[in-house]
């Protein structure tokens, strides 16, 4: 239950009633307990607005004995969680010097599915009822006052299960009146948020979400998880959190009102990817007059490549080379030319070559591309600078040579890339093919190969030979070439057990001769050629050096730990160093004097009454309620304590155990244990007051600011609980009953541990350090 929740800021929620006394203008119909003896009185009355209102009044100071007045069933619809505002007066007790005079009022309620109550049923006790909460007044009337102000008070009901419940209101030994009560529940109002649509909603539980929708133009982009948007209703009838939701502006469109909306991207604007960033403006070369476009389509005469991304300016492809320059050396050539006027406005210019053989020097003929014996370099294609070398000509040969210049957007052009030519004639007779090409030797990865010489007649030498080679079964395989300026050459780096197609030409100075015809041999599979026994070889050097590794490293960690062992203190030296330091002082178990007021005296201050002003009851303990309160001292300024009280009619052995947590934490001088301002004996109640921890319990603190602190300020309260804890050990002394809702927490973070009720002390001669607990 809460209390003295913030009215004005419910007031704007939307919320749907369920009971309101002040609409009802005749008998209310409801339960009093004892029913021969209704203290619970009905009467009409006056609102504040002069309203006739119908109100319940008791006052019986002088006795003790519970009094109940029940409301008729409500039903709580599809709502779990109940508000119920209670608007009363209550008249303060000092003026009456009653015994058993109060100043609070306990609500409780009974959950039924239907209207099933009778005058002795249910059972008029707090089982099969649920306490809600005991009620305190913040203003009280006094006899012969002129001030009569009444206290409205808001408390929550959550966890309902049944179809309705029945409110109950008892007074045992208050002077009260109920003016007005009203239950309802809230509802979430509708929302828009992060691109989603919610409508508005009950809430029902701390898990289950509510569903929403993406707004207009909104949707989850691909590779998203297909769920609908969702967002928790929280308790109090407000959305908890940012919602989770994919939602984004689709293509074309883009964040309008923050997160609220998606508006379309104007005419020469566009945005490709769903989000929430918003429309750029057209590249270059491309236009869009259509609202809401994914992208800008091209100008004509302008593309762009298959890479480009929707945001690049179109482009076109570059204009043709110039100026084609060759320079013939026998049957090599170098082409040079200078790059267009128009590269197409990219930065990836680049050039391929295309060559066509026309036949022989003053002869008239068809072309034909040129076959694989014509090599450029450093490539045919991909050039990068206007300029490349070509050999392997065929002398007295017509060559015609197409210089291509390309770009990114080639590919795509309607246009063939533009182009110039120029024609070469090859000179000079080239070196016969050479014949007689065999294997020498193989091995599993090589093969050595040796061929003859050609006859040269009325020629220049021999200057090298060029040898190629592939896979024979692949014949997909482009050709590797080596290079050797005598008749022979080892192949290496090739597959085991694989027959290769291999070719030779002799090189002079009027360049390369034809190809001999292609030879066919294979590698050697394993274990049959020279290389195998070196494999051997290498494989036992290898064991054996990482044997002597291993060994090496063992004996040095043997070394090592033996000396570790050496240098390590014994157990005894840790205990005479520990045993050193100063004696702490040692807890008294309070239950050791004879007479246990004795140690109350000893160990906690007594306080007079008038000190002490009661203002909230926020809780109840084992022997009473526990309120807040302000402690105002002589001398000393006025601050918050906590109250326990020790409830009426208890026995002598009640008393002691109540306090008997006094006796132990006044004996504690710590700041990470709860501090005993002192008691209250003399008077009634009998009363403990010590410090008060603002934010309550660590437990239920940690849940509702859960992910708020830094990883610093969680250590820091850890071990404020250690150092507690660490005080308590060194006193000698067991709590028994650690757990985070016995650790409370301070507006600065400081945890305190506290609640000493099930500790004890443990000696230090105690042979058995276990103990049992019962609760």
């Amino acid at each position: 239950p809460e209390q003295n929740q913030n009215l004005s800021s419910f007031s704007i929620l939307p919320s749907e009633v369920l009971m309101n006394t002040k609409l009802e203008t005749s008998d209310l119909r409801w339960t009093n307990h004892p029913a021969d003896d209704q203290q619970w009185e009905e009467l009409s009355g006056l609102d504040e607005d002069s309203n006739s209102v119908r109100t319940f009044q008791i006052c019986t100071p002088s006795s003790p004995a519970s009094y109940w007045l029940r409301t008729r069933w409500i039903p709580r619809r599809a709502a779990t969680t109940l508000y119920v505002e209670i608007r009363f007066t209550m008249m303060e007790c000092a003026a009456m010097n009653q015994r058993h005079c109060k100043e609070t009022f306990n609500l409780y309620y009974y959950q039924a599915d239907a209207d099933e109550a009778t005058p002795t049923h249910p059972a008029w006790m707090e089982n099969p009822y649920t306490k809600a909460a005991a009620v305190a007044a913040d203003h009280l009337l006094r006899r012969g006052g002129a001030e009569r102000r009444s206290n409205l008070k808001l408390l929550r009901l959550e966890g309902l299960q049944g179809a309705g419940l029945y409110l109950a209101f008892q007074s045992q030994g208050a002077c009260m009146a109920l003016l007005a009560v009203r239950v309802f529940f809230r509802k979430c109002p509708p929302l828009r948020r992060a691109f989603a649509a919610f409508p508005e909603t009950v809430p029902h539980s701390l898990v289950e979400q509510a569903r929403g929708v993406c707004v207009e133009n909104a949707v989850t982009p691909p590779g998203e998880l297909a769920q609908p948007p969702s967002m928790l209703c929280g308790e109090d009838g407000q959305w908890v959190g940012p919602p989770t939701s994919s939602c984004a502006c689709r293509p074309g469109y883009e964040a309008g009102d923050g997160d609220l909306r998606c508006r379309a991207c104007p005419s020469g604007h566009f945005k490709v990817e769903p989000g929430s960033g918003g429309c750029t403006s057209c590249p270059g070369n491309s236009n869009t007059r259509i609202p809401g476009s994914a992208y800008c389509p091209c100008l004509h005469g302008y593309d762009r490549a298959d890479s480009d991304p929707p945001h690049a300016a179109c482009t076109r492809p570059p204009s043709a080379p110039r100026h084609p320059v060759s320079q013939l050396n026998d049957s090599s050539l170098i082409l040079e030319w200078v790059e267009p006027l128009d590269r197409g406005g990219r930065g990836d210019l680049s050039y391929r070559l295309l060559c066509s053989a026309c036949g022989e020097a003053g002869l008239v003929g068809s072309c034909s591309p040129c076959d694989d014996s014509v090599l450029f370099r450093p490539s045919q294609a991909g050039l990068t600078r206007p300029r490349v070398t070509v050999w392997g000509l065929r002398p007295q040969t017509r060559y015609m040579f197409t210089i291509q210049s390309v770009n990114g957007v080639s590919a795509v052009s309607q246009s063939e890339p533009a182009s110039v030519s120029i024609n070469v004639t090859s000179s000079r007779d080239a070196p016969p093919p050479v014949s007689g090409l065999r294997r020498a030797a193989a091995s599993e990865s090589s093969l050595s190969l040796s061929w003859t010489a050609p006859v040269l007649q009325n020629q220049p030498p021999v200057l090298e030979y060029q040898l190629r080679f592939r896979p024979l079964a692949d014949h997909q395989a482009p050709w590797e070439y080596r290079s050797s300026p005598s008749c022979s050459l080892v192949l290496t780096g090739l597959r085991r057990a694989t027959r290769y197609q291999v070719q030779v030409r002799a090189q002079t100075q009027a360049g390369y001769g034809s190809f001999s015809g292609a030879g066919s041999f294979s590698t050697l599979p394993d274990g049959t050629g020279p290389a195998h026994s070196q494999l051997v070889l290498t494989a036992v050097l290898v064991t054996v050096a990482t044997l002597l590794l291993v060994a090496t490293a063992t004996a040095g960690f043997i070394c090592y730990r033996r000396k570790r062992r050496r240098r390590r203190p014994s157990r005894a030296d840790k205990a005479g160093h520990y045993q050193m330091g100063q004696a702490m002082k040692v807890y008294i178990d309070p239950f050791t004097y004879e007479d246990p007021n004795e140690a109350v005296r000893e160990f906690a201050k007594e306080i007079d009454a008038s000190f002490v002003k009661i203002e909230e009851v926020i809780g109840a303990g084992e022997f009473g309620e526990v309120c807040r309160g302000r402690l105002r001292l002589p001398g000393r300024k006025e601050n918050f304590v906590a109250i326990k009280t020790l409830k009426g009619g208890y026995t002598e052995q009640q008393r002691r155990d109540f306090l008997s947590e006094a006796s132990i934490m006044g004996q504690f001088q710590h700041p990470n244990i709860i501090h005993l301002e002192g008691v209250i004996t003399t008077s009634c109640p009998v009363m403990i007051l010590t410090e008060f921890m603002e934010n309550g319990a660590l437990d239920s603190f940690l849940r509702v600011n859960d992910g708020q602190f830094t990883p610093i300020q969680l250590v820091g309260m850890l071990r404020g609980i250690a150092a507690g804890m660490k005080h308590l050990a060194d006193m000698s002394f067991v709590h028994r009953d650690l757990a985070a809702r016995n650790i409370l927490v301070n507006a600065n973070l400081v945890c305190k541990v506290s609640d000493f009720g099930l500790s004890r002390f443990l000696t230090e001669n105690s042979s058995d350090p276990t103990y049992t607990s019962s609760l």
